[in-house]
C-alpha cells in the first residue's frame, strides 16, 4: 500500500468530514476514495472515521493521526522539493493529451526564455486527472478546462477557445460556409473521455441538445480515426489536416474554457501561467474570457442530410 497516498486521502477527508465532498476535491468518485480509507484503516489496525447516514467524523484515534498524518506528508513533499533541486530545478505541468503538439512546444520554448535555469516536464493528462495529480503533488500546476470543481485550486486567467466542426472532407456539411447544430443530427460524435473532462463532456452536450443537435451515439477518445472515416463529426480548433474539413459553428454555441490551475503558489508557477496565457492566445487562437460577445444565432438553415 502506498502509505503517504493513502494518509493524503484521509486529511482530505478529515478536512471536509464529508466522502462526497473530499472525492470532489480530489478529483475521484466516492467509492474508490471510500476503499482507501477502509484500506487504511485496516492497514492501521483502527478506526479513524464514524460514518452514519447523517455526519463523518473523526474518532480519537482519526484526530491523533491527522497531527502526524500532516507533519508525514509534509516531509514527503519536502523531500521531493530537495530532490527536484539537488538535480536541478523541474516543473511538472500538466496538458490535455489533444492540445497540439505544436502548441505544447511553444509551451516549453516560451517559458525556458523567462526561466532558462527550470526544466519543463509536460506531462498529457485529463483534467480529472489533473485535479487528483495535483492533490497529491505529483504535478505543480495545470492547464485544465472547465467547469472544475476542487476546492483549494487556484486559478489562472481564464481563456476561451471557440470551436467548429471537424468533418470528413466528403461530407456535404464540407461545402457549407458555416453549420447550425441541428444540421448536424443524425451524425455520431467524437468527444474527448467523460470520465476525463466530465465537466466539459456535459456542458458541450447540453448545448447541443438546446440547438437540436442529439448526437446518434457518442464516441470517446482524442484520435480523430473515426472523423476521418466519416463515421463521426468531432469538435475542435480552427485546423488544417488532411482528409478533413473544418466548419465555423453559426453563432458560436460550442467554446472550451480554458486556465492554468496550481495548489501551492511558486515564483515558477505564476511564471509558467503567464507564459500559458500568452502562449495560449497566440499558437491555440485563445482569447480573454468576455472579450468577444458571444454572437446570436438570428436564423436556423434548413436541415441538411
Amino acid at each position: 500500500m502506498d502509505l503517504v497516498r493513502h494518509l493524503r486521502y484521509f486529511i482530505v477527508v478529515a478536512e471536509e468530514l464529508h466522502f462526497g465532498n473530499a472525492a470532489i476535491r480530489l478529483g475521484m468518485a466516492q467509492p474508490p476514495l471510500s476503499q482507501r480509507i477502509k484500506r487504511l484503516e485496516e492497514e492501521l489496525g483502527a478506526r479513524i472515521f464514524d460514518r452514519s447516514a447523517r455526519q463523518v467524523r473523526l474518532t480519537e484515534a482519526g484526530r491523533l493521526l491527522l497531527g502526524e498524518a500532516r507533519e508525514i506528508v509534509a516531509r514527503v513533499d519536502r523531500l521531493h522539493e530537495l530532490a527536484r533541486h539537488g538535480d536541478g530545478a523541474v516543473l511538472k505541468v500538466g496538458v490535455p493529451p489533444d492540445l497540439a503538439a505544436a502548441v505544447i512546444a511553444a509551451l516549453v520554448a516560451g517559458f525556458r526564455e523567462t526561466n532558462p535555469e527550470v526544466r519543463l516536464a509536460p506531462a498529457e493528462i485529463w483534467t480529472a486527472d489533473q485535479v487528483t495529480a495535483l492533490a497529491e503533488g505529483m504535478i505543480d500546476v495545470g492547464v485544465v478546462r472547465h467547469p472544475v470543481s476542487a476546492p483549494g485550486l487556484h486559478f489562472g486567467a481564464p481563456l476561451v477557445q471557440e470551436q467548429g466542426v471537424l468533418l470528413a472532407a466528403d461530407d456535404p456539411l464540407a461545402r457549407v460556409g458555416e453549420v447550425h447544430l441541428a444540421d448536424l443530427a443524425g451524425r455520431e460524435l467524437l468527444m474527448p473521455p467523460k470520465e476525463g473532462e466530465p465537466g466539459m463532456h456535459a456542458e458541450m452536450l447540453s448545448e447541443c441538445r438546446r440547438h437540436g443537435y442529439v448526437p446518434a451515439q457518442v464516441h470517446q477518445g482524442a484520435g480523430l480515426g473515426l472523423v476521418l472515416a466519416g463515421a463521426a463529426v468531432a469538435f475542435g480548433p480552427k485546423a488544417e489536416i488532411p482528409g478533413l474539413a473544418w466548419r465555423p459553428l453559426l453563432g458560436s454555441p460550442i467554446t472550451c474554457r480554458v486556465s492554468t490551475a496550481w495548489r501551492v503558489a511558486t515564483a515558477a508557477v505564476a511564471d509558467f501561467s503567464a507564459v500559458a496565457v500568452r502562449t495560449l492566445k497566440e499558437s491555440a487562437g485563445m482569447t480573454d474570457e468576455g472579450a468577444v460577445p458571444a454572437r446570436r444565432i438570428s436564423r436556423r438553415p434548413g436541415m441538411m442530410a
